[in-house]
């Protein structure tokens, strides 16, 4: 039997679209986040970048705004990064954060306001591994108090918050006892429809972990259905994937996604129930440059078009020839997810002429009414066999090719 999800964990589930962020110190040297670490920098000269850090290109509106136009309904920011330093008032746990540096503000408090000014939900990253806190290598225990004041700290200044999305627990040996009883306990005690995730990485995708973890994470990587069938607890699914190959802004790393790719992994993850959590890297000092922004412009783009079926759709058992098309459910309708379209148009200009359009669906138990495309209205053919559907899909009209098209059908 499969549990039925809390509240929050639906609406976390439906979301299906969010923005990460990896900022901190780091961005300073564009040269990715971890570059205190595999660049093995002195401390003492890695900690100076404080006193540079100034957040004057961190605009919240700006920031928050970019997600919104994209299609997310959430963003989920480091708090707090593996290098130590925190973007919000540590409230004298120690001062190496950002109302501590030339910035002078508590970035969080901006981004929390934002948020919700906008209608977005805010989540926050915070790792569990720190390179700058010494006793997470000297007196574990007493860095773990440390970690769950933090915690503490961001549970009880900001109102509510969406969640905490943790990172790091893979950096200790197996069997390592990170007290998560005790930081999750806090947790709910403060924020108790909070979503709670403890990322997996990159060897462990899919594993659920604590039994108070929300969601499992599917770092870099598709995701694939999870099977929840006697679980004690329903849990969401998220995909957390990068621009290009670094989460903290790499000045030299061109090698980013296309909007192409990145729909059709957005597709790929509402097939299987699961979010996309796609990164940004902020410049420096916050700002967001052109590429990445352009990025996201597309991605809201082509969710004005679609984005009622990653919002309202379903994982469902049916299959096509062509292995990527698949099939979500909606209140009484039916999405169809259909790749390589054909154009109408010339031959001439039409790259590979108009290519037929015929797909046939298997497992459509549903009686249809209509099979209509999502993005102008326009109604196509379709013939039924049992349970297989032939949709007589039309081609894009010349001018337009969106990557995925998506087809409403309406049921009797």
């Amino acid at each position: 039997m499969i549990p039925t999800p809390e509240k929050y964990v639906a609406d976390f589930e439906k979301m299906g679209f969010g923005m990460f962020a990896h900022w901190g110190l780091y961005s300073q040297l564009g040269m990715g986040e971890w570059t205190y670490h595999i660049h093995q920098r002195p401390k003492e000269e890695y900690m100076k970048l404080k006193d540079t850090f100034t957040a004057e290109d961190f605009n919240a509106d700006e920031f928050v705004l970019t997600a919104k136009n994209a299609g997310c309904k959430y963003i989920t920011l480091t708090t707090r990064h593996h290098e130590g330093f925190s973007l919000y008032d540590t409230k004298g746990l120690n001062d190496y954060d950002a109302p501590h540096s030339p910035a002078g503000r508590d970035l969080i408090k901006e981004f929390v306001d934002a948020c919700n000014r906008h209608g977005i939900m805010p989540m926050f990253y915070h790792t569990t591994l720190d390179w700058y806190n010494e006793d997470f290598e000297k007196d574990f225990d007493k860095y773990l108090e440390y970690l769950r004041r933090s915690v503490e700290v961001l549970c009880t200044s900001y109102g509510k918050i969406g969640g905490l999305w943790f990172d790091g627990n893979w950096s200790k040996p197996a069997g390592t006892d990170w007290k998560e009883d005790e930081l999750y306990a806090t947790i709910r005690k403060h924020q108790p429809e909070a979503i709670i995730v403890n990322n997996t990485g990159l060897g462990e995708r899919g594993k659920t972990g604590n039994p108070e973890i929300d969601s499992v994470t599917f770092e870099q990587g598709r995701p694939t259905p999870l099977n929840r069938e006697g679980m004690e607890k329903y849990v969401a699914a998220e995909m957390c994937y990068t621009l290009n190959d670094h989460w903290g802004i790499g000045e030299n790393d061109f090698n980013y996604k296309s909007p192409a790719e990145l729909i059709e992994t957005l597709c790929a993850c509402r097939r299987v129930g699961a979010n996309l959590l796609l990164n940004i890297g902020p410049t420096a000092q916050g700002g967001i440059d052109s590429y990445q922004k352009a990025v996201m412009e597309v991605m809201g783009k082509w969710m004005k078009l679609y984005g009622e079926a990653i919002y309202e759709g379903k994982p469902y058992a049916a299959t096509c020839k062509n292995e990527k098309n698949f099939v979500l459910k909606g209140d009484g309708c039916l999405y169809f997810f259909m790749h390589n379209i054909g154009r109408k148009g010339n031959a001439n200009v039409t790259v590979g002429g108009e290519a037929s359009n015929d797909y046939v669906f298997d497992g459509i138990t549903e009686e249809i009414e209509s099979v209509e495309w999502l993005d102008n209205g326009e109604r196509f053919d379709f013939k039924r066999d049992g349970n297989k559907v032939e949709l007589f899909a039309t081609g894009y009209p010349y001018g337009m090719s969106t990557c995925v098209r998506v087809a409403k059908a309406k049921m009797k």
